[in-house]
């Protein structure tokens, strides 16, 4: 959460690429090979279902520690965002290969991310200004990368099984409708952005 609200308030953060929250988020991404050993490798669903819930909840750590210690940069916002992507696509792709996920959730969270990297990179080759995570998407991601671990959970066999796979719809019936809402409000960002970005090349 390095690129949240508060952190666009921060005047000229700089890069800073040795700070606690992006060590955080680099170490993230380390684990995903991790995630992917345990369910295929060991084929232990529960322990790869607690290792994808810790890394969903240290997305909240290293927001709360950018803006605590003042350690924002320009770095983390876009690495933060970048791991919880790459996070929730990896987990996507490995569930529906493994059989724990119901297709059509995974589905339309892939059109999403998809959507709104594709997105990204349109905006980037049109000369827009970088555009900050907003509250309702990081909740959106937050909610998605609960639910997914939670379906992992269920489909395990440990005793509590069942309660997990209640959550997991319950997480996911809350978070993919705000992760959809969240995409649909970067639009105006987005115009935005683009037109901040022209204008800024033409000084």
């Amino acid at each position: 959460m390095n690129g949240g609200p508060d952190a666009a308030s921060t005047p000229d953060p700089g890069w800073r690429p040795f700070t606690v929250p992006n060590l955080i988020s680099f170490g993230r991404l380390c684990c995903l090979p991790w995630f992917v050993w345990l369910v295929f490798g060991a084929e232990d669903r529960w322990a790869a279902a607690l290792l994808l819930g810790a890394l969903g909840a240290t997305d909240w750590v290293d927001g709360w520690v950018a803006r605590r210690f003042n350690q924002v940069s320009e770095l983390g916002k876009i690495l933060d965002p970048t791991a919880d992507r790459l996070l929730l696509l990896v987990a996507l792709v490995v569930m529906i290969v493994d059989g724990s996920l119901p297709l059509w959730i995974a589905v339309l969270a892939l059109v999403r991310e998809g959507g709104v990297a594709v997105a990204a990179l349109v905006l980037a080759a049109a000369g827009a200004r970088k555009i900050d995570v907003t509250w309702w998407g990081k909740t959106g991601t937050f909610l998605m990368m609960f639910a997914v671990p939670s379906f992992l959970a269920g489909a395990s066999d440990i005793a509590a099984a069942d309660v997990f796979g209640v959550l997991a719809w319950v997480f996911v019936a809350a978070g993919l409708p705000i992760h959809y809402w969240s995409a649909c409000g970067y639009v105006p960002q987005a115009l935005l952005a683009v037109r901040e970005g022209r204008a800024a090349r033409a000084v």
